[in-house]
């Protein structure tokens, strides 16, 4: 057995679990550690300026490739309470972050010592495991479980907090024996996949809902294989956008009161059989629970038992991750070739509605109108681009208007939506994802929280693209006023006396001026017909320099995005699409099936 320090076996735990990308602040209750990485050699740090960014960070690493998980990394007292925003995000979307503290010695823990908190208690409720570890014989094996668990059934994240005697007391270890534990994921059995044939050979118009559970499983491909074995349409979801390419015919578009398309909802509220894979029912894709159920049957399948019955009583539940349910579904379906129902009408008709019923993005105002940006993003990214956003008006719209075409192609803070996430995680995205586009979207109140971790892609070399529609307003609490008639507490303009654009002006925060500052590249967009321009400026810049570039496009002040409480109730606020002209990047030209059908 080898005698060391307990850091020293967490930095070779580290890199046998697969976990050497770390993002993070030093700080002196957490200096052991990075003195045992600098020895190591083999972990990989990147110098967050804030430690809630670095949480981020380590979330979108996550997310980028499966099997990553993101480590993020911060001294005691507040470091950790910064952390538990980034926790939450990725205890709410099931991503697997290890957060490691640094705290205070064991023999002062209850005596209100400089920057000691009870950081596990406050973590607990957004881990999935938040432990301070006292004696340093214990931290290999605590290591060994967080591992396990944060890959076990439903993903999540752990917080560990080390005390400082504890880091630096020597322990013996053999990393040579270590081996990670395997996770654990239950699995749907052949029973309950022929049960939910059985389902869907009664039904006329069955749908897949496909959740991030798919992503998050990495069973993207056995999902395209069961819905092309059935003809079955499928809906993905927020979280499991890119689950199916966007331009499958069995794709039926996504539903919801705010992130949904128009043919999608149409679909849905047409079809009779619902087949949940890997999703909450979460109320923005739901809304009123009446108009959603109404007429219809459920499945539900889900790795997490609590989520069978959480919103409504589905009339099958299965507790399976999301692979081993579509595994087991497609050997029942092979099982049953020629004797399942031929869906293939149902499945024209759903297609046949996606050259329907388009919104209009080709507008031609000045001030530019929003959804002619996202227009102008499908033209210059295609589909190779890796998109991250978050929360508002731009997420709401993106989502609507942009297309998706792979798994983990669309990352996004799906269910806790913290603003200021966008940037500090597309670094983490980036990262993940070397030598690929990504694009980052956000309104300009998200973009200015967590700015300066822009600095963090300049030192580091990370490029990415950052589109930052700029309204100088808080867009979507705006609209959520409209019910109280009020316009409150809700702008950010002011006339800044330093701007250096002239449609900007009364925009208050000059976003170019301020990210050329910290390190990185800027273009403003104020005419429509320069976008595209902007956009390929972009992103030749990011490849000269390898630094963030900032397109900041100035938008109208005001302007409503489509949505409603039900599926049969958006408000459309906007003229809609009436000729090809209207919706020139729409992936299938309106009229073009429909007409043919």
């Amino acid at each position: 057995m080898t005698r060391m320090r307990a850091v020293d076996a967490v930095a070779l735990i580290l890199e046998k679990e697969g976990a050497t990308e770390t993002f993070g602040l030093p700080g002196a209750a957490i200096n052991p550690l990075y003195s045992a990485m600098r020895a190591h050699g083999g972990i990989r740090h990147t110098l967050a300026r804030h430690v809630e960014g670095a949480s981020h960070m380590a979330d979108g690493f996550t997310r980028a490739a499966a099997g990553n998980i993101g480590v993020c990394l911060g001294t005691s007292g507040p470091a950790g309470t910064d952390m538990i925003t980034g926790l939450y995000a990725a205890a709410a979307d099931s991503q697997p972050i290890l957060c490691i503290t640094g705290q205070a010695p064991v023999a002062v823990l209850d005596k209100e010592d400089f920057q000691a908190v009870d950081i596990a208690s406050i973590a607990k409720p957004v881990t999935k495991m938040a432990k301070t570890v006292l004696e340093a014989g214990q931290v290999p094996g605590v290591f060994q479980a967080a591992f396990q668990l944060m890959r076990s059934a439903r993903p999540g994240p752990v917080l560990i907090d080390l005390p400082l005697d504890v880091q630096q007391t020597e322990i013996d270890f053999d990393i040579d024996t270590y081996e990670p534990l395997a996770p654990s994921k239950p699995a749907a059995t052949s029973a309950q996949a022929e049960k939910i044939l059985d389902l869907i050979a009664e039904a006329k118009h069955p749908i897949i809902i496909a959740g991030g559970g798919i992503i998050n499983a990495d069973a993207a491909d056995r999902l395209v294989e069961f819905a092309e074995l059935t003809s079955i349409p499928v809906s993905p979801t927020l979280m499991g956008w890119g689950a199916i390419p966007d331009n499958h015919d069995l794709q039926a578009g996504m539903v919801g009161i705010q992130t949904h398309v128009r043919y999608g909802n149409a679909s849905f509220l047409d079809s009779d059989l619902v087949i949940g894979i890997g999703n909450r029912w979460a109320n923005r894709h739901t809304g009123d629970l009446g108009v959603y159920r109404n007429g219809r049957k459920f499945v539900h399948i889900d790795i997490e038992p609590t989520q069978i019955g959480r919103v409504f009583t589905p009339d099958y539940g299965v507790v399976s991750d999301a692979g081993a349910a579509l595994d087991a579904l497609l050997s029942a379906a092979r099982g049953r070739a020629g004797s399942l129902p031929d869906f293939t009408d149902w499945a024209g008709e759903c297609t046949a509605r996606k050259s329907t019923e388009h919104r209009k993005t080709n507008f031609t105002e000045v001030p530019i109108k929003p959804q002619r940006v996202y227009q102008e993003m499908n033209a210059a990214f295609g589909e190779d681009v890796t998109y991250v956003s978050t929360i508002g008006l731009s997420q709401i719209a993106g989502a609507q208007m942009l297309h998706v075409y792979r798994p983990r192609h669309w990352i996004n803070a799906g269910q806790a939506g913290p603003l200021g996430w966008t940037g500090p995680a597309a670094l983490g995205v980036a990262k993940g994802k070397p030598g690929e586009t990504v694009v980052a979207l956000s309104g300009d109140y998200d973009f200015q929280f967590m700015i300066e971790e822009l600095a963090v892609g300049a030192q580091h070399q990370i490029p990415y693209v950052h589109v930052v529609v700029n309204n100088s307003y808080l867009g979507l609490i705006r609209q959520s006023q409209r019910g109280f008639e009020m316009d409150y507490e809700v702008s950010l303009a002011f006339e800044n006396i330093n701007s250096s654009g002239s449609a900007s002006s009364g925009y208050g925060v000059d976003h170019v001026a301020v990210a050329l500052g910290l390190g990185c590249k800027a273009v403003r967009v104020e005419d429509p017909e320069l976008i595209g321009e902007g956009l390929r400026v972009a992103k030749e810049l990011m490849s000269e320099h390898q630094v963030p570039v900032v397109v900041e496009v100035i938008l109208e002040r005001v302007t409503n995005i489509s949505m409603g409480t039900a599926l049969d109730a958006i408000n459309e606020f906007e003229t809609l699409a009436q000729t090809p002209a209207d919706a020139p990047t729409a992936l299938t030209p309106m009229g073009e099936l429909a007409a043919a059908k």
